[in-house]
């Protein structure tokens, strides 16, 4: 069973189950298909039920933020990036039904794929189970992105909370050595910081971006410390 599965249970929800089966399916599986309905008609939708809930979360959580503060942290976690981790960490990919060059160019973990997916989910739910049932599964799964970001520096991303710090510390700035791996249609990199005359620990991602953000992370925390 997926993840996605386990924390729909935990929260007591059900999607019926042929909303469900919809969202999972990518215009490439349905073009393979006889042009089957697939679901981009439930991203639109759940694109804006999410955007709803998370606005309404910061309005309400933080009444002292400017609307300018507002934005930038809506889009701190509302981005193709962070909706993507969010289903990795649900295990939407393996349940992806995509065509076969998406599968062959490793669809299943793309970025783009998987925000699609995620959205296409929230809305199916919300079809089937209401607004609260979609309020009640994105807390779980954003209240805690929300508070970090709110936790970063103005530009609300570890790159710059990094530069800020070694700014405060008179440490100079931040540089990074990055290195890359794999095939071109499965790219890994692998970053570290490096402050003066210290490298902090490595980490890995999808993108040089984000393997960076992950280095200024553990540079942050480790000179927060």
């Amino acid at each position: 069973m997926s993840r996605i599965h386990d924390q729909l249970d935990e929260l007591g929800i059900t999607i019926d189950p042929q909303l469900f089966e919809l969202a999972l399916v990518h215009r490439s599986y349905s073009y393979e298909h006889g042009a089957i309905p697939h679901n981009e008609r439930l991203e639109f939708l759940g694109d804006a039920v999410l955007g709803l809930v998370i606005t309404d979360h910061l309005y309400r959580r933080f009444p002292d933020h400017p609307e300018g503060r507002l934005a930038k942290l809506r889009a701190a976690v509302v981005n193709a990036n962070a909706l993507a981790d969010v289903a990795r960490g649900l295990e939407v990919g393996p349940l992806l039904k995509l065509g076969k060059g998406e599968l062959a160019s490793g669809g299943a973990d793309k970025s783009s794929i998987l925000a699609d997916a995620f959205e296409a989910l929230l809305g199916a739910l919300f079809l089937s189970a209401g607004r609260g049932a979609a309020d009640a599964f994105v807390h779980t799964l954003f209240d805690e992105l929300v508070e970090t970001a709110d936790g970063l520096g103005a530009g609300l991303d570890w790159k710059t909370s990094l530069q800020e710090l070694c700014a405060t510390l008179e440490v100079g700035a931040p540089t990074y050595a990055v290195t890359e791996s794999g095939p071109d249609h499965a790219k890994q990199f692998e970053a570290v910081a490096l402050v003066g005359d210290q490298v902090f620990a490595a980490a890995g991602g999808r993108s040089k971006k984000q393997a960076e953000q992950g280095a200024a992370k553990a540079a942050f925390e480790a000179l927060s410390a």
